[in-house]
């Protein structure tokens, strides 16, 4: 048994410290994704190791002060996401309905058919506006319905898991789809006028996951969202929110730089993990679905939503549109250095 401690030991110390070397590869950063795991583990791991210890020595000191660390920094890492942390964005206390919208996004998994409990999660949170990823054009005409509620729509369903479909309820004024870094990975950009005449910056991604079966690196995901971040930083003046399955996690190198290089709020920080994949297997989650927003809006709601047949839940939020909050929550920025990784990852994917 300690030797089957030790060798798990290891196997945990290494997958701590390899995401630090930050390199692309798909089988150094899916080390990224369990941190939570990892610190559950480990901390089994040195609580059953301490009765099989016997007397200390160098090694035996070595591999818990190894465990230890481990843990901390997996621990330090993720808390951001604990109800430990400050919170990134304030709650809005008086939201006024024609500042605000509310938002749906959901990656339906295209070979998931329950399209009825999906529409019916749907009218039960009633949402302005509904992102749907992973849509074929089965999922098309499945959710055609909702554009006598959501006349305004952009769509672009694929059969190759990346098609994506908005819907919205409110004027969306220059909607496009873009192909940023690979020509069949969409991503939708479009402007959104609220009932109060504010204009709004909106995008919603999908990126490829770094993982064998998609893809050997991380490079053209990271680079996307950076691409995103970088316009979003020098050429948009107006509220900005950015949305989507990310195929990244919260606590991923990638998911800060993308912070620092854009500007933009996560409103989990401060509120917890909110774990959308996988729906189907609780000890394997991961906070993959994102919604990013400029300092302009507070938040009035962020909930995850109900199970209907995805390795997704759905992920519902309601945002105030405040003008005295940009001077309340200071926007986030990136040094030198991050923005010569940004640049670098960049250039590398094209």
């Amino acid at each position: 048994m300690k030797f089957v401690l030790i060798a798990i030991g290891l196997l945990m110390i290494a997958a701590t410290v390899l995401p630090l070397l930050r390199k692309d590869a798909w089988w150094i950063r899916v080390f990224d994704f369990p941190r939570l795991q990892i610190a559950i583990i480990t901390a089994v791991v040195i609580a059953a190791y301490l009765p099989f210890r016997g007397e200390s020595g160098i090694a035996s000191n070595a591999f818990l002060a190894s465990l230890l660390l481990c843990l901390f920094y997996q621990s330090y890492m993720m808390y951001p996401y604990t109800l430990l942390s400050p919170k990134q964005v304030q709650q809005s206390v008086n939201p006024r309905k024609e500042s605000s919208l509310s938002l749906l996004a959901v990656n339906v998994l295209m070979d998931n058919h329950n399209a009825a409990r999906l529409k019916q999660i749907i009218g039960e949170a009633d949402p302005d506006f509904i992102v749907a990823a992973e849509t074929d054009q089965w999922w098309q005409g499945q959710l055609k319905e909702f554009e006598r509620t959501h006349p305004y729509t952009v769509q672009q369903p694929q059969d190759n898991a990346y098609g994506m479909i908005l819907y919205s309820r409110l004027e969306l004024l220059n909607p496009q789809v873009k192909f940023l870094v690979q020509d069949d990975i969409p991503s939708i950009h479009t402007r959104i006028r609220l009932p109060s005449g504010t204009e709004v910056e909106l995008r919603c991604l999908h990126p490829r996951p770094p993982v064998p079966a998609e893809h050997g690196r991380s490079t053209e995901r990271d680079a996307e969202l950076l691409i995103v971040g970088k316009e979003v930083k020098k050429k948009i003046t107006d509220p900005v929110i950015v949305l989507g399955d990310l195929n990244d996690v919260a606590w991923s190198r990638t998911n800060n730089l993308f912070q620092d290089i854009s500007g933009l709020l996560d409103p989990r920080i401060g509120r917890g993990f909110y774990h959308t994949f996988h729906a189907k297997y609780p000890f394997i989650r991961f906070p993959l679905d994102h919604f990013f927003h400029s300092n302009h809006f507070r938040l009035v709601d962020l909930r995850r939503l109900a199970y209907f047949g995805s390795d997704h839940y759905p992920v519902y939020i309601k945002l105030s549109y405040e003008p005295d909050a940009e001077n309340q929550q200071e926007e986030l920025q990136a040094d030198h250095s991050e923005r010569q990784e940004a640049e670098e990852k960049i250039d590398e994917a094209r």
